[in-house]
């Protein structure tokens, strides 16, 4: 497989003036590419997904993009199974609202699950299509055709022709056919194989294009001036502070909206710090040290019961047992290491912008709105990002980029420094549980109750802050949605209510961050479950047993059981008086209840006297039905394990009264390479079963294993993310 990023800077190189020019029509663009003068963006199309030129060299069009979780590899493998043609023939362009149809933004691990069949059945609809050709253009039955390599043959005549005869250069013209015939697992040759991912010789060698390294000729760079508090305005600017600075072409403001924009990158930033500009206090934000407080007493505005079994109040009531704990779980940023870019110009009425956004559709319809500019006029182009994941600042940076370039008349580019990552990107939410368990004379779980307050919102696209500040249209003032799932549980109570109390407000601007909502509940619910079965005097594991009545999800947790050598009995704290004690937790999730199960086993050691914990080991089974790529998937889960036990261990926003104040590296802090845990991955492949995603589930499941792991150190229960050495002592005097 040929990666685009390659094929698109080779194409930069021929023709700049025709890529970088939004004058280039939709049919011309596709001509660059190779195909057809009336590229269909469709999803109902197979033209929308599948080309084939000449040479019989197939181009997927996804509107899933990577992030780095290896999906342009796997959707690749997808195509080339169902085409049969080699995996090395199938270039892969995404995320190009001029070329790509909009497949829904690239998030909750949707983009195998959901992306995967809309392409899967679009090629197979292709290939029948170029077999009916072969048909009447030999006059044999189909039955009488094979197809190797992108040739069709008849077995009868010995006559071959290819893909690329047939339709090369030409649209299909076809409606995606749902019912089209997909290729029977049992004849796999390129799915579930774990195909080398095609991004990695680039990343590694340094050849690699993100976005941080893309440009255009004659383009400017920009800077945005940040105001000292959140909501403040702008009082006044004194431009002659900056008139002196090398190649500054224009400060640009509109509204409280300030950049600067130079010839050089070093010009806009010494011109962003030394332009000399007044603004307003600000003191909107609630005190950090009784942000609990705050969020308990924020107005609910409304209240999503998502299970209802039961007589719940009754059940408790009566119980044997009764337990009740609260957990909270911290503002985390994106933090995303490199910062967020974009690229924008203005040429002809329209505006092309190049970014990293995971929702280029969608980014498309907010600039248009922000712009007041007919959506047929703009065109989001995604190249990737170095760091994304989550709504992070990919799409604030293409704001500003574009109120800058519209300001200048030329191409600007808009790097974010750190302190504008760490300061304004959107953040994920506070989250504050409280939950309420009873269990039998026998240790049975015999009632469940939980209550969850979480901002209000829906899955809207989040406010862009360049609009914010500048008082242009916007969509949206708070979010995210989806964040509900998993506040129901997988287990099988007889009474049971989870309700989700919506807040009117929340502090800072929130967003989605890796398996938003999902790890924050998972970590509650898979926490107090190792408090009941304490209670109950069980073993964790036998316990989630005895109350799962989900078969798969059954097996699932006997393999863990198997992979992890886990000793069944029940959770005791090993005292043995040793300066660092040694303790193991387990987790479990079937995300959104409909989907990927995944279970873990953390291995994990702790400092008494400091309070520091180091996560030597994880175990990871997971079960995501159909695996298109194990080498892959054994990525994504390496990858959520060791990004969310630094969001478990140290991560969290800190802020004043006016804004973020965690704006470094030093005081937010990430985990190292010395920190890096082993991982163990066992892998449960479904051939015959959906494809199910894998860049989240298994993050959801990691602070509750390390909570549960600490208790069986210490017996000490660590209820608030992250878990600091502080919070460590002071839990431990507790005890």
């Amino acid at each position: 497989m040929r990666d685009i990023a390659t094929n698109r800077r080779e194409f930069l190189q021929g023709t700049a003036a025709l890529i970088v020019s939004f004058s280039i029509d939709r049919s011309q663009a596709a001509v660059a590419q190779g195909q057809s003068s009336s590229k269909s963006v469709s999803t109902e199309q197979v033209d929308g997904f599948i080309g084939i030129n000449r040479n019989g060299d197939v181009t997927l069009y996804s509107g899933k993009v990577d992030l780095g979780t290896g999906v342009r590899t796997a959707l690749a493998q997808i195509v080339a199974e169902e085409l049969d043609v080699p995996f090395a023939a199938v270039t892969v362009i995404q995320g190009d609202t001029a070329l790509t149809p909009d497949q829904g933004v690239t998030s909750g691990s949707f983009s195998i699950q959901n992306g995967g069949p809309q392409i899967r059945q679009a090629a197979a609809t292709a290939r029948q299509a170029l077999l009916r050709m072969t048909v009447t253009k030999f006059k044999v039955d189909p039955s009488d055709l094979s197809v190797t390599d992108g040739q069709i043959t008849s077995k009868s005549t010995h006559r071959s022709v290819s893909y690329g005869a047939l339709i090369g250069g030409k649209n299909f013209s076809l409606e995606v056919d749902k019912m089209a015939v997909v290729k029977d697992p049992a004849n796999f040759k390129i799915v579930g194989r774990s195909v080398p991912r095609v991004d990695i010789p680039g990343k590694v060698t340094g050849q690699f294009t993100y976005m941080q390294d893309f440009q255009l000729p004659g383009m400017l760079h920009g800077r945005v001036v940040r105001p000292p508090g959140i909501g403040a305005t702008l009082q006044s600017i004194d431009e002659d502070s900056v008139r002196k600075i090398p190649g500054l072409v224009r400060v640009v403001r509109t509204g409280n909206f300030v950049g600067v924009v130079a010839e050089s990158e070093w010009g806009a930033i010494k011109a962003s710090r030394q332009l000399k500009v007044s603004w307003s206090t600000w003191e909107g934000l609630p005190d950090q040290s009784a942000l609990w407080d705050h969020v308990r007493g924020t107005k609910i505005v409304k209240e999503d019961v998502t299970s209802d079994v039961g007589a719940a109040p009754t059940a408790l009531a009566q119980g044997a047992t009764r337990l009740r704990a609260s957990y909270d779980f911290a503002i985390h940023t994106h933090g995303s290491i490199g910062p967020s870019c974009s690229v924008v110009e203005f040429r002809d009425g329209g505006l092309t912008c190049w970014s990293a956004s995971q929702a280029t559709h969608n980014l498309r319809k907010q600039l248009a709105a922000m712009l007041s500019m007919p959506e047929e006029q703009v065109r989001c182009i995604y190249i990737d990002g170095s760091g994304c994941y989550g709504r992070n600042g990919h799409e604030d940076a293409a704001a500003d980029a574009a109120l800058l370039s519209r300001a200048v008349g030329r191409p600007v580019r808009v790097q974010w420094m750190r302190e504008d990552e760490h300061g304004w990107d959107p953040k994920g939410p506070p989250t504050l549980i409280d939950l309420e368990g009873a269990l039998d004379a026998r240790g049975n779980l015999i009632a469940w109750s939980s209550a969850f307050f979480l901002p209000q919102g829906a899955a809207t696209p989040v406010a862009l802050v360049a609009a914010t500040l500048a008082s242009l249209p916007r969509e949206t003032d708070i979010g995210p949605g989806g964040i509900l799932n998993d506040t129901a549980i997988p287990y099988s109570v007889p009474n049971m209510r989870t309700v989700a109390h919506r807040l009117e407000t929340t502090p800072l601007r929130p967003a989605w961050i890796r398996a938003p909502g999902r790890m924050q509940n998972t970590f509650a619910n898979e926490s107090f479950l190792d408090e009941l079965a304490t209670a109950a005097g069980a073993d964790p594991l036998e316990f989630r047993l005895r109350h799962l009545k989900d078969a798969r999800g059954a097996e699932l947790l006997e393999r863990l059981a198997s992979v992890a050598m886990w000793e069944r009995a029940p959770a005791k704290p090993r005292d043995h008086g040793a300066r660092v004690a040694t303790g193991r937790g387990l987790a479990f999730v079937k995300y959104e209840l409909v989907r990927t199960y995944v279970g873990v086993v953390a291995d994990i050691e702790i400092d008494r006297t400091t309070g520091e914990i180091r996560v030597k080991r994880f175990f990871v089974v997971q079960d995501c039905g159909q695996i298109i790529n194990p080498d892959g998937v054994k990525n994504q889960i390496e990858g959520n394990i060791v990004q969310t036990v630094s969001r478990t261990l140290m991560e969290q926003v800190t802020f004043n009264r006016s804004r973020v104040t965690s704006l470094d590296w030093g005081s937010y802090r990430i985990i190292g390479f010395p920190e890096v845990p082993d991982v163990v991955i066992d892998l449960i492949d479904r051939p015959h079963e959906k494809p199910w995603g894998s860049g989240e589930p298994s993050a959801s499941v990691v602070p509750a294993a390390v909570s549960n792991a600490v208790f069986a150190a210490t017996g000490v229960r660590l209820r608030s993310v992250p878990f600091t050495p502080d919070k460590v002592k002071a839990a431990m005097v507790r005890a």
